[in-house]
């Protein structure tokens, strides 16, 4: 198994940034798909974005693409989600996941998952 500790979470003004970070331990983690979803409160989990081991396939859902990067240092097994130019519709609790195999964009698709971290974007 893998554990999975996200950070970097906070309360920032509409049109600010954040870089969320997960640090994973526990098993080797260039061999993981990696990514972040994202949870508001009332509503379901959704998908975020997908890197996979050597980071040459990245995903992003719709809403966050051009505004979100995903991207992952294996030296350090550390994964990374730079969001700028927040909206107030992303807040939400974000977390990383991370997938033995090719996880794809479901989160059924993950083994492991983090705590999570709070992101709220003010208005």
């Amino acid at each position: 198994q893998v554990q999975l500790v996200e950070s970097g979470g906070g309360l920032v003004q509409a049109g600010g940034s954040l870089r969320l970070s997960c640090a994973a331990s526990g098993r080797s983690f260039s061999v993981y798909t990696m990514a972040w979803f994202r949870q508001a409160p009332g509503k379901e989990r959704e998908f975020v974005a997908r890197i996979t081991w050597a980071g040459l396939t990245l995903n992003y859902a719709d809403s966050v693409k051009g505004r979100f990067t995903i991207s992952r240092d294996n030296a350090k097994n550390t994964v990374y989600l730079q969001m700028n130019s927040l909206k107030p519709e992303d807040t939400a609790v974000y977390y990383c996941a991370a997938s033995r195999s090719l996880g794809g964009l479901g989160q059924s698709s993950y083994d492991s998952w983090g705590q999570g971290t709070q992101v709220t974007v003010s208005s």
